[in-house]
């Protein structure tokens, strides 16, 4: 981000004079075709979970080298996320948005084309790119719909983090079932083409604020940070937390992340403006994102192979992995219909109340969880009052970050709230997966969680929502002026 210590904050601007109350046809398109490419993105996150045991038995894999196919798109998207957001407030966030659906697209293809495990992990790694598209749309369309319909649209693009993902299970469930796994990869590369295409013809490119030029030595030494800590937290179940690789990489990650503060502190154009960021408005928003990334993720990995557990370990259904995904797909639904319910509490409470409540309605969605374990019903209630206060979090950040960071650094410093709650999730999967082997039944042959494992990950998800909630009502807001 580039120093901007005097720049308005962009929700300070005000609407046009005379704008029109209603929406036209080109604000419609745009809202659309960039919720689109959230969900895309999102999806393509979660859709190859299901299909994993198929592909590694296809292509005669180990389980390690399977998983790199998600490890691949996690660490590609931790470092395209904050360098697009820097890309896109210099050289246009249209442009950068354009290559984050192109990504997606060729990674799609790559990974359709292949029969082998190292070009699909190349697939995967491109297609890692694209999540730069959910927090560049925010920003766009923070840039071009006028100040009264800003909240909606940015809630319904945020609103598509979760819903993507809510979609991905059941869809790759029902594809392993009656096709091949390369027909998910051949829906994205679809997908994606519409996605191009929509972009080019109806996205407008907003006049660009910031000036100065790329901090490639800063994005050098964040890529290292952040695989340093990433990979670790991916890797260390398999690994080991006491191995020598995951002890070495986190004390690496930490010196890099020092190293990196340090020095941008001191470049004239940084990646990462470390002043503005160190606002309270902006810290504790992000703060705030990664506990409720934390929980987001532990309801996906806390639902599809709880109720795919035998009945016979006491808590699970024996469902198929069809069901399972179904499982989640009111969550997803609810997401949606609560984006823009979201963005009215905001205008009317102010967005870090709207923040605090959707903490605790995720908080009351993770408690029944640990509570009501006796129906399948009781589970797609939690599940889906969880989903219901994460689509009213993740819709109210973004409007949190708009209010704060000056105009030249939208894209930045919504790429850096995205990478927060990607950090959440990371951190998640890390210690869901730990939680869940340190207790556990046997069934046979076989090890599965016991419930008193999936009650804790789900205290400890109620927890950080509560801490998110809390952290949230913290955040400082600036008085905005008269009509904006």
């Amino acid at each position: 981000m580039s120093r901007s210590t005097t720049a308005t904050p962009a929700a300070a601007r005000t609407a046009p004079a005379g704008a029109d109350d209603g929406w036209d046809a080109r604000q419609v398109t745009a809202v659309a075709i960039v919720a689109v490419c959230g969900v895309l993105v999102s999806l393509t996150q979660s859709l190859l979970i299901p299909v994993l045991p198929a592909i590694q038995l296809d292509l005669g894999s180990s389980t390690g080298g399977t998983q790199w196919l998600l490890t691949s798109t996690l660490l590609v998207a931790a470092v395209a996320v904050p360098v697009f957001g820097r890309l896109g407030d210099l050289y246009g966030k249209r442009l950068l948005l354009t290559a984050a659906a192109s990504a997606l697209t060729i990674g799609s293809l790559i990974c359709a084309s292949s029969d082998t495990l190292p070009w699909l992990i190349v697939g995967r790694a491109v297609t890692g790119a694209s999540a730069a598209a959910i927090p560049l749309g925010i920003s766009l369309i923070g840039s071009v719909l006028p100040a009264h319909r800003r909240g909606t649209g940015i809630a319904l693009v945020s609103a598509t983090l979760g819903i993507g993902g809510a979609l991905g299970l059941p869809l790759a469930a029902l594809v392993a079932e009656h096709a091949d796994y390369h027909a998910l990869f051949w829906i994205c590369v679809v997908g994606g083409l519409v996605a191009v295409v929509g972009i080019l013809l109806a996205v407008k490119e907003p006049g660009r604020a910031a000036t100065g030029r790329m901090d490639l030595p800063g994005a050098v030494l964040l890529a290292a940070a952040l695989v340093s800590l990433l990979l670790p937290l991916a890797q260390g179940n398999t690994w080991g937390w006491d191995d020598a690789r995951t002890i070495g990489l986190l004390a690496a990650a930490a010196v890099l992340l020092v190293v990196f503060v340090l020095v941008e502190r001191r470049v004239v154009s940084p990646l990462v403006d470390i002043r503005v960021n160190a606002r309270p408005a902006l810290l504790l928003t992000n703060i705030a994102s990664v506990c409720v990334g934390f929980a987001l993720f532990a309801m996906l990995i806390g639902t599809a192979s709880y109720v795919q557990a035998p009945e016979a370990s006491g808590y699970g259904f024996g469902s198929s992995v069809l069901a399972s995904g179904l499982a989640m797909l009111p969550s997803g639904v609810a997401m949606l219909l609560l984006s823009p319910v979201s963005a009215k509490l905001s205008d009317r409470f102010g967005p870090k109340v709207t923040l605090a409540i959707g903490g605790v309605v995720i908080a009351l969605g993770f408690t029944s969880r640990i509570v009501f374990t006796g129906s399948f019903w009781q589970i797609v209630v939690g599940t889906t009052i969880a989903g219901a206060g994460t689509g009213i979090a993740y819709a109210a950040m973004p409007s949190l970050i708009m209010r704060a960071a000056p105009q030249s650094e939208l894209a930045a410093a919504n790429g850096l709230n995205a990478l927060a709650r990607s950090v959440g999730s990371s951190l998640a999967s890390a210690i869901g997966g730990t939680v869940l082997a340190a207790s556990t039944i046997a069934l046979g042959a076989h090890e599965l969680p016991s419930l008193g494992a999936y009650r804790l990950l789900f205290g400890l998800c109620a927890g950080a929502a509560l801490l998110g909630a809390l952290i949230a009502l913290t955040v400082p807001t600036e008085r905005e002026p008269a009509g904006a």
